[in-house]
């Protein structure tokens, strides 16, 4: 069962609106001090104001000291949410490529960076990172999102592996659609995979503290992504022939 969260300093990342608004809440629900925080002042205040929170607006990669001085000092739990949905393909121009590894990947390199010593002279944490079911298995039309994502659930695969055993506790939250703007901003690609089964981002949340009553490193909001990763590890071709066939769907709603 995971600790009480009452009084423990908690950041949220892109906490604007969507999961990361869900997870603000519901850590202010739970007696948490938390900061919000978003590039959108205005979002971050709003969110803030409502749940009784700290708005810290901002480049998420740079957050963690101006997060530390709102909550007095310390940060206990440290949510990477904050993401960005870049699609196109292998084309896309390497600004695309540059801003979705520095979004999705780098930010959180840099959190951890930030924190890890402090948790470690101490002996817990808990990183939570919004990584998706793309970076489990792969996204339609978004190769930037997808390799990017890859990257930033191996980067919490790494952490957890290297500190679990010091007091550092890490989830890797993958979801596959939730009714976000992000999901309104995927087009047809996103009717087609992730509409149809798509939840509300109160789901998401609720998924994450389930596992971390469990100490689950692993949290799948959509039970069936369990399946469709064992599927790819186990029958890699088979897996590829299915989201190719989706790929010849998508090329075909899109002429």
């Amino acid at each position: 069962m995971v600790e009480s969260l009452q009084d423990k300093g908690v950041v949220v990342t892109g906490a604007g609106g969507g999961i990361g608004a869900a997870l603000a809440r519901r850590f202010a629900a739970a007696g948490a001090r938390v900061v919000v925080n978003d590039l959108d002042a205005v979002k971050a205040k709003a969110v803030a104001d409502e749940i009784g929170a700290i708005a810290v607006p901002g480049d998420a990669s740079t957050i963690v000291p101006a997060a530390r001085e709102a909550l007095s000092g310390t940060v206990d739990v440290y949510c990477a949410n904050a993401g960005l949905g870049s699609g196109g393909s292998e084309a896309a121009p390497e600004e695309v490529w540059a801003t979705a590894w520095d979004v999705n990947v780098m930010a959180h390199v840099r959190a951890a960076h930030a924190l890890i010593p402090e948790w470690l002279e101490r002996g817990s944490g808990r990183f939570v990172s919004t990584v998706s079911a793309a970076g489990l298995l792969t996204m339609i039309g978004a190769a930037p999102y997808s390799v990017t994502k890859h990257g930033a659930y191996a980067f919490a695969e790494w952490l957890s592996l290297t500190y679990r055993h010091r007091g550092i506790d890490v989830h890797a939250i993958c979801p596959q659609g939730v009714r976000t703007d992000m999901l309104a901003a995927t087009g047809t690609a996103g009717d087609l995979v992730l509409t149809p089964t798509a939840i509300e981002p109160d789901a998401v949340a609720d998924a994450l503290f389930a596992g971390m009553a469990e100490n689950r490193f692993l949290i799948l909001p959509h039970p069936e992504v369990a399946e469709y990763y064992r599927i790819r590890a186990a029958e890699p071709d088979k897996w590829l022939t299915g989201m190719n066939h989706l790929q010849r769907k998508w090329e075909a709603a899109e002429r």
